[in-house]
């Protein structure tokens, strides 16, 4: 699902609100995970899942595929979601 749609789908659940203020519910909403993930903390909303991070070690031995040279890839974080069970339930009615 796409951030217009799910605005729209927001819209069509509330008319009273405008499409800027459902905008702006989203931003904050991504906003405020992204910031709790930068500060190192977990991210768990109930009924939808955890949103964490896992630290990729550096790798001094990566190669390109493509011209097979040796690359260094520094150390990263790649974030992560599980979904909880009420989600997975759902999904799989």
């Amino acid at each position: 699902m796409s951030r217009k749609r799910l605005i729209k789908q927001l819209k069509e659940k509330n008319p009273q609100l405008n499409r800027h203020e459902l905008e702006n519910v989203f931003n904050f909403f991504s906003e405020a995970i992204s910031n709790a993930l930068k500060k190192g903390k977990v991210v768990e909303i109930r009924n939808l899942g955890r949103f964490y991070f896992r630290k990729l070690k550096e790798n001094f031995n990566a190669r390109n595929p493509a011209t097979n040279k040796l690359i260094y890839k520094p150390e990263r974080v790649k974030v992560r979601f599980r979904p909880s069970k009420n989600l997975k339930k759902k999904v799989n009615e």
